[in-house]
């Protein structure tokens, strides 16, 4: 894209650092809270994530759009951040999946973005100050004028984003990513029935529901604020927590729900907010992190095992309000030793802090889904 022939966009940070750049994307003004994310493909399935409600993401990787888009590797039906940031913008993409170029698709969601500016310099500010909020703007260049604009916006601890995403109606999922399986009894090893599961909705993505329908599950996606007795009506193999945006300790449904759902002792399976929303519904406390961990290769683990996860979240579970005599900690995030996964010691209860559908990311933590329909057998 010709830097000379671009329109000029300005980004200003809550504490009113300011970059000048070029817009891509739809025109306007945009305001959220500003992130980084350091993968370096899958661009179009992070900003499909509705993880990233209420954000505006930073990406690392120096330039974006080379690959496009296409149909196949959204997460959801649209984008869900605010805003993008990048270094350099291709709008000429080169992929034999590619049936539009990043600029032209966020134009048509209305999705603002700014890039040509020094995303190594953001990057590092927002490491060193903590995440913040920012807004980016075709139409306000003066920084006073739009920092006034920034300092108005919501904290994003404390807000409840997950009504924004939910789906509004209940659903079944079939589609799976292992082609050769059909969504059928008969095509499950060894006879086996098909498991229904149940996941509740704070804004899940496709990849996720893929891999539980390639387990050989029925997938019946329910509202956030559904009751659990209606979520016993389908007479569930097990609970799934979707992943979701905003502080998990303001979406209150979700909690209450988990913790009534826990009475009915099935096997229960959190991703990201899940995995919060879990632990808050066993007692525990959340905190909102300095800048989050977001990016494709994030090391997990406990006692010499390690994973490459994929991960995408701004809160964790506090390690000191866990309750110790029933609940033990089954992963760390080893580049700040924060709370990556947990597990009920005696009911089939778990959860982890990161993304084992990886889409995009690496497949080390795929055997969780496993792990999940084998609790679910043998709840039968």
């Amino acid at each position: 894209m010709s830097l000379t022939a671009a329109q000029p966009a300005l980004l200003v940070l809550a504490d009113g650092t300011t970059y000048s750049g070029f817009s891509f994307g739809a025109t306007g003004t945009t305001l959220g809270e500003v992130v980084f994310n350091t993968g370096m493909t899958g661009y179009q399935e992070v900003l499909t994530d509705p993880s990233y409600r209420g954000q505006i993401i930073t990406f690392t990787y120096p330039e974006l759009g080379n690959t496009g888009v296409n149909l196949e590797d959204e997460e959801s039906n649209a984008p869900h951040a605010k805003g993008a940031i990048a270094r350099n913008i291709c709008d000429r993409p080169s992929n034999w999946r590619s049936t539009q170029s990043l600029p032209d698709y966020l134009k048509q969601h209305n999705v603002v973005g700014i890039y040509g500016i020094d995303t190594r310099s953001l990057t590092r500010k927002l490491r060193s100050v903590g995440a913040m909020n920012g807004a980016i703007s075709t139409d306000v260049l003066d920084p006073s004028e739009l920092l006034e604009q920034v300092q108005d916006a919501p904290s994003m601890a404390g807000l409840n984003l997950v009504k924004e995403v939910t789906t509004p109606e209940v659903y079944e999922w079939s589609e799976v990513t292992d082609k050769e399986w059909e969504f059928s009894p008969t095509a499950l090893p060894d006879g086996l029935e098909l498991l229904t599961v149940v996941a509740l909705d704070f804004g899940i993505k496709r990849n996720i529901l893929r891999r539980l329908a390639s387990y050989g599950c029925r997938v019946v996606v329910v509202p956030a604020d559904t009751p659990a007795d209606e979520i016993l009506k389908h007479n569930p193999d097990g609970i799934f927590l979707s992943n979701g945006p905003g502080d998990p300790a303001a979406n209150l449904d979700g909690i209450a729900t988990t913790k009534a759902l826990l009475e009915a002792q099935k096997p229960v399976f959190g991703i990201c907010m899940g995995h919060q929303i879990l632990g808050l519904s066993l007692g525990a406390e959340t905190f909102k992190l300095k800048f989050g961990h977001r990016g494709l290769n994030q090391p997990a683990g406990l006692k010499q095992k390690i994973e490459i996860t994929s991960q995408n979240h701004g809160f964790a579970i506090a390690a000191d309000s866990l309750p110790d005599t029933s609940v033990e900690v089954t992963h760390l995030n080893l580049n700040d030793q924060t709370i990556a996964g947990l597990r009920h010691k005696t009911l089939p209860l778990f959860s982890v802090q990161y993304h084992p559908e990886a889409s995009p990311g690496p497949h080390d933590a795929d055997y969780l889904f496993e792990e999940f329909v084998k609790a679910m057998r043998e709840g039968r």
